[in-house]
């Protein structure tokens, strides 16, 4: 029988390495912070050598960056599917809310251990780089069944107002650094994101749909 490549040993390449590569980034930002992060401990954690990431980044305020914009992208929310919008919205907030606590918290200390003044970010560049955006792909789905429900019109609501809820929730995240208490996310949706859809409803319909981006 073959002998089996232990995980650490065998090649990686392409996409395959810049993933392990910035995730034993973020492990170590997790573990380490930012101030004692080096490319060295990134390299010694990935179990390969630092001339690999000096191909891709040039330091390590560049690598950092880049495995904070990496870590949402691969520990999506999960979608809820719970039959009405509110409920989807009130569902899918609560776990926007609790998955993304930590990770707010992480990249905000590292911003102010020194990485907005390594990197050369305004504090607006900051808050951009750790709110990021979400894949229309994915939040549009929640909307999209409300739509084919008969819940919702979507040529009458703005995309700012679509965003709403979710500008909200990350604000507070950013914000407080804890997840948010649940009677929070009810007024979110119960008395400031529904009144304002059934608002819309009675406009004369957008003349522009969504763009390919929700924040």
């Amino acid at each position: 029988m073959a002998e089996l490549v232990p995980k650490a040993a065998r090649r990686r390449h392409g996409e395959e390495l810049q993933a392990a590569l910035l995730e034993a980034a973020w492990e170590e930002l997790v573990e380490t912070g930012y101030a004692k992060l080096t490319m060295e401990s990134v390299a010694r954690r990935a179990h390969t050598g630092i001339a690999v990431l000096y191909r891709r980044w040039a330091n390590k305020d560049q690598l950092v960056l880049a495995a904070i914009e990496h870590y949402p992208n691969v520990h999506p929310v999960p979608i809820p599917d719970t039959g009405t919008l509110p409920g989807d919205l009130l569902a899918l907030l609560t776990s926007m809310g609790e998955g993304r606590a930590s990770f707010f918290a992480i990249a905000a200390a590292s911003v102010f251990s020194g990485l907005l003044t390594d990197a050369g970010l305004t504090l607006a560049q900051a808050r951009e780089k750790i709110l990021g955006d979400a894949p229309l792909s994915r939040v549009e789905t929640v909307y999209r069944r409300a739509h084919d429900r008969g819940e919702i019109d979507l040529d009458r609501i703005p995309p700012a107002v679509l965003a709403m809820p979710f500008d909200l929730v990350r604000h507070d995240l950013l914000m407080s650094l804890e997840p948010l208490e649940p009677a929070r996310i009810q007024s979110i949706v119960n008395d400031l994101f529904m009144p304002l859809v059934h608002d819309q409803q009675g406009r004369p319909a957008a003349s522009s749909r969504r763009a390919g981006r929700l924040p």
